[in-house]
């Protein structure tokens, strides 16, 4: 399932404490103090214009990963990233949850609109976007993660 991220649950995950009574995945981190950060910096800042703007991927009450909106929403489009915890990676977390965010989003009339980009090589990250009706929408370069190919999923009608 997934958990809105409140401010206050970014502090309790810089701080390496579950919130909301939840427990943290033992065996891996979910993510890197310094990504940890930025998300909640990122979070900060899109929510002043949009809300939610991230959330935890629970699965048997932990938190397995994160998936937040990566950019402000612009005309109907929400643009997100993802993660899973590596000892949590295959096993279905990521896909259920982008489905029941698809899901939130098709009963939310802001969002038209929803984007991802993957890795040329991350197939697994492409296989979730299929398994939830996202089509190849184009390819582009990025500066820091190279080529990525761009993905979307109409969330109307």
């Amino acid at each position: 399932m997934i958990i809105e991220l409140t401010s206050r649950d970014f502090e309790a995950l810089l701080k390496g404490i579950a919130p909301l009574h939840l427990r943290l995945v033992e065996d891996s981190a979910l993510a890197p103090p310094e990504i940890l950060q930025m998300l909640s910096r990122l979070a900060a800042d899109i929510g002043a214009e949009f809300s939610p703007a991230a959330w935890m991927i629970v699965e048997d009450g932990e938190i397995v990963g994160l998936c937040s909106i990566v950019r402000v929403p612009h005309d109907g489009n929400i643009h997100i990233g993802y993660g899973v915890a590596p000892s949590r990676q295959g096993l279905g977390c990521t896909t259920r949850a982008i489905g029941q965010l698809l899901q939130w989003a098709r009963n939310d009339p802001r969002v038209a609109l929803i984007s991802a980009e993957t890795g040329l090589e991350n197939i697994a990250s492409q296989r979730v976007l299929e398994r939830n009706g996202f089509t190849r929408a184009g390819e582009r370069i990025d500066a820091e993660d190279g080529p990525l190919i761009c993905w979307e999923v109409a969330t109307a009608g």
